[in-house]
């Protein structure tokens, strides 16, 4: 049992948090800055400039430009036409080999998910983890590939950054109109990467969103880990890709109806998911929930009267070793979402999302240690990073350096006192800590972007677009080019910095997800129970899921006791 640790312990760390919240909001005045008015209108008459001397730059919108290229080496002949053509070609190669760089990184990100996976479980399920990390990756992959890409991105519009051939993404399956305009549901343009959308463009969009989905599609199998039939995962596997994921996706990286309720409904920009707090982990984490729940809890997790048995990880360095993997594959995670290495904002993306995972880790070991009175269990600081970078993901473009620092405190508390209350209280038993990371800190990322964007990235995301007032007031607008006289553009703000509406937008996210996957989950797994049982037989669970269902065990030469134990298992 927990001992509590003095209370005063529980009150600096407290006070900690609030310090950081206050420095996060940091709504202070400050001047203009440069790439906070790209859009300001031109003022009847202006006094002569006055250097203001150095200034920041958070976008990276004052780098480059003529001034550092060196005119005197230019070519005789070279028309202005020819530099035209060749830095256009230049933006769309950059963007390209970057996103798929980025891909890449996500993609190894399997390997570190397989690792802390099958080092929380035990030693005699070893394989059959490993197993499902690994097929998740081509099954997942195919599925997307036949429906699933179509499905989220059919009628996004396309991305002028990765080329004008994204645009012919451009037909919605499944649409409503309001007053007029069409708000998609499904798209429907993509199917099997087809000859009517072959193009170079679309081709690095793919990788990079596959990737990403191949992430949603492996956070269940740490929740299901120990007891999950192998036939039922591939079924899963195969639902993941072309059903499950593709149709929130496509509400808010699609151009469907989420996105757009800013410019419906006065939501803000719309809700605003960076790189996937909900899209991707929020998605994971609620089919964790639900898987978890309807297959059961493990043989002997909880006794007759309730209480907890707690089954111990077999090999914590390999937890330690896939966390740094998965912390390293997050660097192409949160910046690659930008789909351009020409917007230098990936540097604060980057830097953000680095912060949010140091704090989140220290904030889950203090917290267990001396307020829940705890050792400061390893594996629970290795959560705590992981429950950082998940939280940091939806604001890592939009907020400051304290607030990514505030964001990854309050995720590393949040996993904590989630693993506890979902495996005490609702018992429901998840060996990996996979709805407490992702699904509970997906939902907090989301909303953290609600309160603490800070309006200096997004202008016109979505394709709704907030001015800043001459008197000081913020108003969208729905066509910029009528903004009044002294009116500037800003980016997407949250409620402490003078958007509430932003805040409503992300909540309405958030709910739209849980209840959502929560059905479409519930579905899947019931039908996958009427065709062949997502459980293996109590037997085979006792005598590991190694030599039963792969025939192959994870650790050759250990031999089992009669319980079905390995050394490592007690």
């Amino acid at each position: 049992m927990l001992t509590k640790r003095p209370k005063w312990w529980t009150v600096v760390f407290l006070g900690l948090i609030a310090f950081s919240a206050w420095m996060a909001m940091d709504i202070s005045p400050r001047p203009a800055q440069a790439d906070d008015s790209p859009a300001a209108l031109p003022a009847a008459a202006a006094p002569a400039p006055v250097d203001p001397g150095p200034t920041v730059d958070p976008n990276g919108s004052q780098t480059g430009g003529l001034a550092n290229v060196p005119i005197a080496d230019a070519k005789a002949g070279l028309t202005l036409k020819d530099v035209a053509d060749r830095v256009g070609k230049n933006v769309v190669s950059i963007n390209i080999v970057w996103t798929l760089v980025t891909g890449f990184l996500v993609m190894f990100m399997q390997a570190g998910f397989a690792m802390v996976e099958a080092g929380l479980c035990r030693a005699k399920n070893a394989s059959h983890t490993m197993a499902m990390n690994f097929m998740i990756y081509p099954l997942g992959m195919l599925g997307f590939y036949v429906c699933g890409f179509a499905f989220m991105f059919g009628g996004f519009g396309g991305n002028a950054g990765l080329g004008a051939g994204t645009s012919v993404m451009n037909h919605w399956l499944l649409s409503f109109h309001v007053g007029g305009t069409e708000v998609g549901l499904l798209g429907g343009k993509g199917y099997f990467l087809g000859k009517d959308v072959y193009d170079v463009g679309l081709f690095a969009l793919f990788l990079f969103q596959m990737v990403f989905m191949d992430t949603t599609a492996t956070i269940p199998t740490g929740a299901m880990a120990e007891r999950w039939k192998f036939s039922a995962f591939m079924l899963y596997g195969a639902a993941i890709g072309t059903i499950i994921y593709p149709v929130y996706g496509c509400w808010v990286w699609g151009n469907g109806w989420l996105a757009n309720a800013g410019s419906l409904w006065g939501l803000g920009h719309g809700v605003v998911d960076f790189a996937g707090s909900s899209v991707v982990h929020m998605q994971g984490g609620v089919i964790a929930l639900v898987g978890a729940w309807f297959i059961g809890p493990r043989v002997g997790k909880y006794n007759k009267d309730g209480s907890v048995n707690a089954i111990p990880a077999h090999n914590v360095p390999m937890v330690v070793i896939g966390t740094f993997i998965l912390a390293f594959g997050w660097f192409g995670f949160n910046p690659g979402s930008t789909l351009a290495g020409t917007d230098l904002r990936i540097a604060v993306v980057a830097t953000n999302t680095m912060l949010a995972s140091a704090t989140g880790a220290l904030a889950a070991a203090l917290w267990i240690w001396f307020v829940r009175g705890d050792k400061p269990d390893p594996t629970m600081m290795c959560n705590g990073m992981l429950a950082g970078l998940v939280a940091i993901t939806a604001p890592c473009a939009f907020v400051n350096s304290a607030a990514a620092c505030f964001i990854g405190l309050v995720s590393g508390v949040l996993v904590v006192e989630s693993v506890l209350f979902i495996d005490r209280k609702l018992k429901i038993d998840d060996p990996v800590g996979a709805i407490s990371v992702h699904g509970v800190n997906g939902a907090w990322g989301v909303l953290s972007l609600g309160l603490f964007a800070d309006g200096t990235y997004g202008i016109g995301w979505n394709g709704t677009h907030l001015f800043k007032l001459a008197d000081g007031t913020l108003k969208y607008l729905a066509d910029p080019s009528k903004a009044p006289a002294g009116a500037v553009e800003t980016g997407v703000r949250g409620l402490f910095y003078g958007d509430p509406s932003q805040l409503g937008a992300q909540i309405l996210g958030v709910v739209c997800c849980f209840v959502y996957v929560a059905l479409i989950s519930l579905i899947v797994f019931w039908v996958i129970e009427k065709i062949c049982g997502n459980r293996v037989s109590v037997q085979t669970e006792l005598d590991g899921l190694d030599l039963p269902e792969m025939g192959v065990p994870g650790y050759a030469g250990i031999i089992l006791d009669k319980a079905g134990e390995t050394p490592f298992s007690r």
